[in-house]
């Protein structure tokens, strides 16, 4: 017979483990991982609101995308396009950015089986005897490791000539030169830090579960058991 078994320590871990694949999965999507020099705009480019020429802008770079204006001729004006600049995994501009793919994929392909796992601990709470929180928390555990070794080598392709062309000559690995860091890389990092959390609020709920209060009320035949 299946127990529907909700307390707030399992709701809490499961919505932290939806949260956190999520955010890691937008963030290696996106193209804000560098944000380069700025730009001057030209002088035939007007802001519509203030009449006068548009503000400096600032290109991004992911790790295998990116965000710039493109130049309308005809109209006299720029949009900003964004979209991959490499067409296959070879074509990733560095060696250190590829195995940071590699990487973060690994670790947000487990993340993203754990949120799904997840949602059905309500009604199963073990696998082969084993308590499915623990073995989620432990995938969780490798998964924030994978997600370290991928912000690691991150760094070491700023040196490629993709990040020189956005950064400036002075940009090597580990050297930011003209770029900053983009809100995908603090993304990244809290939801690394995130991933290790939730790896151990999963013994929490684990023992939330397994309560004495739980025993109690399935003895007496409930089959919805809502704690606090």
């Amino acid at each position: 017979m299946c127990h529907v078994i909700v307390t707030c320590r399992s709701m809490l871990w499961t919505l932290l483990s939806i949260v956190v694949a999520f955010a890691e999965l937008i963030a290696f999507m996106s193209a804000d991982w560098l944000v380069g020099r700025a730009k001057p705009s030209g002088p035939e480019e007007m802001d519509n609101r203030t009449g006068g020429p548009q503000e400096p802008y600032r290109p991004t770079l992911g790790i295998y995308g990116r965000c710039t204006r493109i130049s309308h001729m005809q109209f006299s004006r720029r949009d900003t396009l964004c979209g991959p600049y490499a067409e296959t995994f070879s074509e990733i501009a560095s060696g250190f950015w590829q195995a940071t793919a590699i990487f973060l994929a690994m670790g947000i392909m487990i993340l993203c089986t754990v949120a799904f796992v997840s949602v059905f601990t309500m009604c199963v709470q073990s696998i082969m005897k084993k308590s499915i929180f623990n073995v989620c928390g432990l995938l969780q555990g490798i998964a924030g490791l994978f997600l370290i070794l991928g912000l690691i080598l991150y760094p070491a392709g700023w040196g490629c000539q993709k990040a020189i062309s956005y950064c400036g000559p002075y940009a090597s690995a580990y050297k930011l030169g003209d770029c900053s860091l983009g809100w995908a890389f603090y993304t990244a990092i809290g939801g690394t830090v995130l991933t290790f959390i939730c790896a151990v609020f999963s013994a929490q709920a684990e023992i939330a579960t397994s309560s004495d209060k739980v025993q109690e009320e399935i003895e007496e035949g409930k089959n919805l058991i809502c704690l606090l």
